[in-house]
Parts: structure tokens; C-alpha cells; sequence
């Protein structure tokens, strides 16, 4: 059993599209489907149900796709003991990043790592599901590191660095009637219009976990993504939100006022899994996030 065809099977899986998985792997489609079609002739099992529009596992195919990770994972390791003791790291690094992380300069911890060891290939970038699509991801073995920030207990099978944090404002346009008021209770928030992010994101996750705890109904009108440009919908009349300080610096036409009575404390954590010891390129990735933040 070929390593080559277990990487593929397992991009298309996780993908469940060979196009996809052909694009991510830098090689032609014809090779994909090749290499799965001979490890099904070598298994005696039909790994992949390609008779819907997305790919699928069949039984044998999601029985098949952890191992196929873990032996994957540890021919990483193997790989990666041998670069360190040739003096310079290498393979591949999959970081789930947040759309605005702003309390961390990412930019300049990626830049640096790179410096640090350009024979790592970083593939880094945002979940469509936010925070929880991460979670999601590490659990399933298609990320080495994630930042996230959801709120309460850890995640079952995740370890969590709390690196920094933010409290959670609630924003509204200056001619807003609460605009002129030091605070606002958070009982004086039920039934208004906010502007919030989809669930599975951080901050609507400590949004949502404060105005359950204290029994207060709210109501979400307008969904964005760019936690950076909430303010702007907030000047622009379209609601009000809560947002994470950070992103307030500078921002005209709205006011930023504390919220009492409730925890809305925004954490920002980076995550591995638990299950398994992070390669050499996470090691070092950890350790530089640790000597930046």
C-alpha cells in the first residue's frame, strides 16, 4: 500500500470532490482517480461512491479514512525526524486562521515563521463555520493548529492556549438613544435588532451563551463575516451589535458602551488536538506564537 494513494484518497474524502482534491494536491485529476481506483483493487473494496454529485465514503471508505490519517501522520513524524536532524524543517503546516484576528499580528507571526523555516509549506485560512469549523477540523485530523475563540469548557479532544482576550461592547449609531448612557443592562437589550455573525463564530458564541444565562431574548436580523466592517453596519443604521473592542479603535459615528450583567468576555485560544503530538512544524509554530504574544 502505497503512501502516495492513501494522501490522495484521502484529499478527495475530505474534499468530496476529485477536481478539489486534484487542485489541492498540485497534480492532474487522471492521476487521482488512478490511485484510488488501485488502492480499491487492492483492498478488494469500493472506497468511494462517485455516483452523486459529491463524492462520498462508502462503508469500507470512512472505516478506511482515520487510519489512512494516522498512517499519514506518522510518516509526517518520520519525515520530520529525519529534516531535524539535517538542520532545517520541512512537509507542510495547516493552520485555521479567523478572518480578523486582530489582538494577534498574524501577518507578521506567519512572516516570521516563514523566515524562520521556509522549507514548511503554511496552508492557512479562515473556516466558513468560524471557530467551530476549526474545532470540527482538528478533531478530524485536516488541520495541525487552529486560532478559535468559543466561549466556556473545552472542546472534547482539544487543548487550548489561551494566548489573549477582549471584552465585547455593545455598539450603536451616535444618535442611538442608549449613545449618551455610560452602560446598558443587558435586560434592556431583548427584543432589538442585531447585527451578528453566524453561529459557529467566536464572538456570536459568547453573544448568544450571555443572553441565555440571563434569560434574555434577542433577535438577529442581518448576518456579516468581517467581524472589522460590524461597526460599519452599526453607523450605516442597520442595528446594533456587540463587538469585540479591538475592532472599535477609530471607528466614527457609532458609540461603544459596556454591557452589564453579563460575561462577555471574547478569548482567544490556539488550539491542537489532544489525541496525538503536534510534528516538528507545529512544534515550532507553538513555540514562536509563545515568543510573539
Amino acid at each position: 500500500m502505497e503512501l502516495r494513494h492513501l494522501e490522495y484518497f484521502v484529499a478527495v474524502a475530505e474534499e468530496q470532490n476529485f477536481t478539489r482534491a486534484a487542485a489541492r494536491l498540485h497534480i492532474v485529476q487522471s492521476a487521482v482517480s488512478a490511485a484510488v481506483k488501485a488502492l480499491e483493487r487492492e483492498l478488494g473494496a469500493q472506497l468511494l461512491d462517485r455516483n452523486s454529485k459529491r463524492v462520498l465514503l462508502t462503508d469500507a471508505g470512512a472505516a478506511l479514512l482515520p487510519r489512512a490519517r494516522i498512517a499519514l501522520d506518522a510518516a509526517r513524524d518520520a519525515a520530520d525526524a529525519v529534516a531535524e536532524v539535517r538542520g532545517g524543517l520541512r512537509g507542510t503546516l495547516r493552520l485555521g486562521t479567523m478572518i480578523s484576528v486582530g489582538l494577534v499580528d498574524l501577518p507578521a507571526l506567519l512572516g516570521e515563521f516563514h523566515r524562520r523555516h521556509p522549507g514548511v509549506l503554511l496552508r492557512a485560512g479562515p473556516a466558513p463555520s468560524g471557530s467551530q469549523g476549526h474545532l470540527d477540523a482538528l478533531i478530524e485530523r485536516r488541520l495541525d493548529l487552529a486560532f478559535v475563540s468559543l466561549p466556556g469548557p473545552r472542546p472534547p479532544g482539544i487543548e487550548l492556549t489561551r494566548l489573549t482576550g477582549s471584552v465585547i461592547d455593545l455598539v450603536v449609531p451616535d444618535d442611538h438613544p442608549f449613545a449618551g448612557r455610560g452602560s446598558v443592562a443587558i435586560g434592556e437589550l431583548a427584543g432589538l435588532d442585531f447585527i451578528d455573525f453566524p453561529v459557529g463564530f467566536g464572538n456570536r458564541a459568547v453573544v448568544d451563551r450571555a443572553f441565555a444565562a440571563a434569560g434574555v431574548p434577542r433577535h438577529v436580523t442581518l448576518q456579516i463575516a468581517d467581524i472589522g466592517t460590524g461597526a460599519e453596519y452599526v453607523r450605516h443604521g442597520l442595528g446594533i451589535a456587540l463587538l469585540p473592542r479591538f475592532v472599535l479603535d477609530g471607528a466614527e459615528g457609532i458609540t461603544a458602551l459596556p454591557v452589564t450583567g453579563a460575561d462577555l468576555d471574547w478569548p482567544l485560544y490556539l488550539a491542537i488536538p489532544a489525541d496525538r503530538a503536534p510534528g516538528a512544524a507545529a512544534r515550532a509554530f507553538i513555540a514562536l506564537v509563545h515568543e510573539m504574544t
